[in-house]
């Protein structure tokens, strides 16, 4: 019988890439994420990682992999400057491991799983208009990422829907359930783009609550609609044939 650990080195692996926070809850979340993947695909070795406060650092974790093959997946909503820049620093970094890194896409900004999982996590069905709260980001093309997914799930709630930021440009939450309600809206609820709490988040439902919206929802966190879009992501990467060695 192969030992554990010889099993291991066949076995694929997915990485998770996050942020990282300087508040706790978010490293909780991320964990428990990964435990979910690694519930739903016990045929992957599934690790998180962390690109700032936290660690362990993606790097690092990958050179404790024993497999060859990992789909690095960034636990991010936009295509900004930690998907465009820190994943390829990454994969570039990992070049003399024994290993074959891909990234994958990251899970935004509203693939039909990810409009599922902000669903799941809105709370109440007598709602009559929603805004969608993100963190923000000052990079233009993935802010209008993120206006997509507020249509996006604004129809699919058959819904008036606004788009708000916590940080960066842009409405804030407040003034998105304002605007909602000066329509005509009465019942406004917040979803949550963000996927672990932080200060950000705090900030937003705060904002938005002393607006006057009636219920906001939590972060994505373990959500099963998210678990699923992961592994679809990663399952893309790892099913790609290898490189032919030179």
């Amino acid at each position: 019988m192969r030992s554990a650990r010889l099993t291991s080195a066949y076995r694929p692996a997915v990485v998770l890439v996050a942020h990282g926070s300087r508040d706790p809850r978010a490293a909780v979340s991320t964990e428990a994420l990964a435990r979910a993947v690694r519930r739903a695909r016990p045929d992957w070795t599934v690790r998180a990682s962390y690109l700032d406060h936290d660690g362990p650092r993606p790097l690092d974790v990958l050179a404790a992999l024993p497999g060859r093959r990992v789909a690095l997946v960034p636990l991010l909503l936009t295509a900004a400057y930690h998907g465009r820049v820190d994943l390829p620093a990454v994969i570039r970094e990992a070049e003399p491991l024994p290993l074959t890194v891909t990234a994958t896409d990251v899970l935004g900004p509203a693939s039909p799983l990810l409009l599922a999982a902000l669903e799941r996590r809105l709370p109440g069905n007598d709602l009559d208009a929603v805004v969608l709260a993100a963190a923000g980001t000052r990079d233009d093309a993935a802010r209008e990422t993120v206006a997509e997914a507020a249509a996006a799930l604004g129809r699919r709630l058959g819904l008036p829907s606004a788009v708000s930021y916590a940080s960066g440009p842009g409405a804030r939450s407040g003034e998105a359930v304002a605007r909602l309600r000066a329509a005509g809206a009465r019942r406004v609820g917040v979803a949550a783009y963000f996927l672990a709490p932080g200060l950000l988040y705090d900030t937003a439902v705060r904002a938005a609550v002393e607006a006057g919206a009636v219920t906001a929802a939590e972060p994505l966190g373990d959500a099963p609609e998210l678990v699923r879009l992961i592994g679809a992501r990663a399952e893309a990467v790892l099913s790609e044939p290898l490189p032919v060695a030179a």
